[in-house]
């Protein structure tokens, strides 16, 4: 064999090897604990061959960062509107990958049973990022305790701050907080908008305990799976994006979330 021959035989073994050793890496993957991190541990049951590394989120971390940074592979936590404005918060461009299933947001309370029984000047506590408040404020119009402006009728193009609020029969209090932190604020308010993972996480049963709660028909937040433009080909990607559209994660999630996690894949 000619050197020039051997050159490119040695290049072309080395970007093989090299190409092999980052795909037998484990993919790295940012998810809340529940249910996000306890669906791909379920995914490690049946798909062995995926090696998959679940990061559990904490308060205050932010998964985009670590998405855009590099420390991470791919997310798995949240919807396509929360993504965008992010996008232009961070100026990165990400990539779906799959579209996973449905948190129906609640509204909760320890102090009432039912939405009727809320007295006049009621403290409400809502999620404090953009999408989030909106998607609050939208629920909350959809129960009856508010009205937004007129131009507000879709919330998956149209984010409503509490200035948006053009009627407000019992002239209820919003108050802003961390996602995270509602739960803890249940006994200090009269009513709260939870988020379905972190109702889960505190114990509470979206399905049963919520006052209220979000239509999961024609939903537009749906949780994805969310990775870099770079990797969107990779095949770690699509088979666990392919997991996570199977049947068999569908039923996982149908009988272990009771309807407050709904999977977006049809009945097998």
């Amino acid at each position: 064999m000619k050197p020039a021959a051997i050159k490119l035989a040695g290049l072309a073994l080395s970007l093989s090897l090299a190409w092999g050793s980052a795909h037998a890496q484990a993919l790295r993957i940012a998810a809340d604990a529940v249910p996000h991190a306890e669906i791909l541990n379920y995914i490690k049951t049946f798909d062995p061959k995926l090696d998959i590394k679940v990061v559990e989120l904490t308060s205050g971390v932010n998964a985009n960062e670590l998405l855009a940074n590099g420390d991470v592979d791919a997310n798995y936590f949240q919807h396509v509107p929360y993504l965008k404005d992010q996008e232009k918060a961070l100026g990165k461009t990400f990539a779906v990958a799959a579209t996973v299933h449905i948190e129906p947001l609640g509204i909760y309370s320890r102090k009432y049973k039912d939405l009727k029984s809320i007295p006049d000047n009621a403290t409400v506590a809502v999620p404090n990022n953009t999408t989030n408040l909106s998607r609050s404020l939208f629920l909350l119009q959809s129960q009856g305790l508010i009205k937004l402006n007129a131009k507000f009728t879709d919330p998956a193009t149209t984010l409503a701050t509490p200035k948006d609020i053009a009627e407000n029969p019992k002239h209820i209090k919003i108050l802003e907080i961390e996602s995270p932190q509602i739960p803890r604020s249940l006994d200090d308010v009269d009513l709260a908008v939870i988020n379905g993972n972190y109702a889960l996480e505190a114990g509470l049963t979206p399905a049963k305990d919520a006052l209220g709660l979000e239509s999961a028909e024609h939903n537009p937040y749906a949780n994805i799976l969310v990775t870099n433009p770079a990797l969107a080909n990779d095949p770690r990607i699509k088979e666990l994006a392919k997991d996570l559209t199977s049947p068999q994660v569908a039923d996982f999630i149908r009988k272990n979330y009771n309807g407050s996690v709904i999977p977006v894949a049809p009945q097998s």
